[in-house]
């Protein structure tokens, strides 16, 4: 999540199977990152709160004169009428979510986002009592890709990180659930993935029915518990 909102993705490709089990799924962007549990080690985050750093950067790029202040305000202001207005799921969420529930497989949402951000989102669209915990913002030492968030959702779960998968969109949150060790699918959201970053991924896929697909498949085989 993790992207869950409406942006293009790419076709799938895959770069690893899925030899080890059980799984926890994760969502990003206007919606957070989520994480559920449940598979055989043999089968199948928004900008709110990284605004310190991006201060630092803005200025060493721009010069010290740049109004970053200003700007930061602006794009906050901007990025709250967009998730007002404009905040759509991307396709596959609800489904992947009754799959989740019929499965009875635990998930998280994991997040850079403030969890008042995060109930807003989900709120929005009739998903807050979907999820068995919430990892936001203030809940982990270190933010993406420290892996502490995707540490700190497995924990919450009580499922061991090598037993979940993460859903990411972006780089920085494959390399943190990688270095959770955790499983990830990628669905890829403005960027595709680099070598680096399919050589971390179980997989790449175009959206999250593909996930869901590949779920109820390694249920079939058994590889689910």
């Amino acid at each position: 999540m993790t992207g869950w909102t409406k942006r293009e993705a790419p076709s799938y490709s895959g770069s690893r199977d899925l030899r080890h089990g059980r799984a926890n799924f994760r969502y990003r962007s206007s919606l957070p990152t989520s994480v559920s549990g449940g598979f055989k080690r043999s089968g199948a985050q928004s900008a709110d709160n990284a605004y310190p750093e991006s201060r630092l950067l803005f200025l060493e790029q721009m010069g010290s004169d740049f109004p970053v202040d200003q700007y930061g305000r602006e794009v906050t202001d901007h990025f709250t009428v967009l998730a007002t207005t404009q905040l759509r799921l991307k396709p596959g969420v609800v489904e992947l979510l009754d799959v989740l529930d019929q499965l009875k497989l635990p998930r998280c949402i994991a997040t850079s986002s403030s969890h008042s951000t995060v109930q807003s989102h989900l709120s929005a669209h009739g998903l807050a009592g979907r999820f068995d915990a919430v990892i936001a913002h203030g809940d982990y030492a270190a933010s993406k890709p420290s892996p502490d968030p995707f540490l700190t959702a497995a924990k919450r779960l009580s499922v061991e990180p090598a037993l979940c998968l993460a859903l990411k969109d972006s780089f920085n949150g494959v390399r943190s659930a990688s270095a959770a060790g955790m499983m990830i699918f990628m669905v890829p959201d403005l960027l595709s993935p680099t070598p680096e970053i399919h050589s971390l991924c179980t997989g790449v896929v175009s959206d999250l029915h593909a996930v869901r697909k590949l779920i109820l498949t390694a249920s079939a085989a058994g590889t689910i518990e």
